[in-house]
């Protein structure tokens, strides 16, 4: 559905339509900014709180059939009764706390914790709404293995694919940062994350709202910072691994500030023992050529860096939402 519309935004777009308007100032912005994605959740925000019930009978997350014409004809006018509205709302950061990407974290923490037995201490940078932060929450089935509990409203069927380790895992700490977080026990929140997820993706947003139930029981804390802020306040804890992880949130951040945050886990590191140690756990794409065609594309890696000898482990591969996830043997 999506693809249609963002075709059709270019086609309007070129000719000089009304996404002109909308997008004015906005010329020349990166990538990582994702201005495109923002568009799309403005007016798909618009649907899901029923303030723009001509689109409603286009979005299968409010029941809706899309319809690439009727469709488009009522997106369009949406943006022009709306203009004010829609650009406002580009202003805000994006928030794709997807809870595909959990089954990557959670799959990564087995891992580790079978390397080292000790309790964990998770803290994400980018953490948008926290929901990754209760990935341990969730329920994980393979081909002939379960994990997470199995009264947990959401289920992921065929999770992944490759052998990992069954252990106790234990979360002493949920702690995470946001330069905007999210409060997904607030409707406006709720919302917000919502808006997010593609309207014809049932199986992610069936995740999110499953998610949302799972934040209401288990507390986390996602503190109003920047994660080179975030990052250089942590310290390490005696008799515990503290975990730092991160998913499809590292093109957001300039490049001083990711060199920052090297530079403050490589300290961290170096502060490491085997009573205390440290390990970096990440979902995010990596540039890859195909050397027989010379073809450059993408590809999300789950890496994981251990402290204090500094080891680093490619885990496994996944989508960019998490699922068709492999873990490596």
């Amino acid at each position: 559905m999506y693809a249609e519309v963002l075709r059709l935004l270019v086609d309007d777009y070129e000719v000089g339509g009304v996404s002109v308007e909308v997008l004015a100032g906005y010329d020349g912005r990166s990538f990582g900014e994702a201005i495109g994605l923002r568009l799309l959740a403005a007016v798909h925000s618009m649907v899901l709180s029923g303030t723009a019930p001509e689109l409603a009978a286009f979005y299968p997350s409010v029941g809706g059939t899309w319809d690439p014409v009727l469709g488009w004809e009522a997106f369009e006018q949406v943006l022009r009764s709306r203009l004010g509205e829609v650009r406002s709302l580009l202003t805000q950061p994006p928030q794709t706390n997807e809870v595909g990407r959990s089954a990557a974290l959670y799959g990564g923490l087995l891992h580790l914790v079978a390397a080292v037995p000790l309790p964990v201490r998770l803290f994400e940078i980018g953490a948008s709404g926290g929901l990754n932060l209760r990935a341990d929450q969730y329920r994980y089935l393979t081909d002939g293995a379960s994990y997470g509990p199995a009264d947990s409203p959401v289920v992921f069927d065929s999770a992944w694919s490759g052998q990992v380790p069954s252990v106790d895992l234990r979360i002493a700490e949920r702690v995470g940062c946001d330069i905007a977080p999210v409060n997904p026990l607030t409707t406006d929140g709720a919302l917000t994350l919502t808006s997010y997820v593609w309207p014809d993706m049932s199986d992610r947003l069936e995740r999110l709202r499953g998610a949302l139930k799972v934040a209401r029981d288990v507390p986390a804390d996602v503190r109003r910072e920047d994660a080179v802020s975030f990052l250089n306040a942590l310290e390490l804890s005696e008799g515990h691994v503290t975990v730092v992880w991160h998913s499809i949130m590292w093109q957001y951040l300039r490049r001083t500030d990711r060199s920052a945050i090297e530079a403050r886990l490589q300290e961290l590191g170096g502060q490491a023992t085997e009573s205390a140690p440290l390990a970096h756990l990440r979902l995010e794409p990596h540039q890859v050529i195909t050397h027989d065609r010379g073809a450059t594309g993408w590809e999300y890696r789950v890496d994981l860096q251990t402290w204090p000898d500094g080891k680093r482990r490619v885990l496994g591969r996944a989508a960019p939402h998490g699922q068709e996830l492999v873990w490596e043997a």
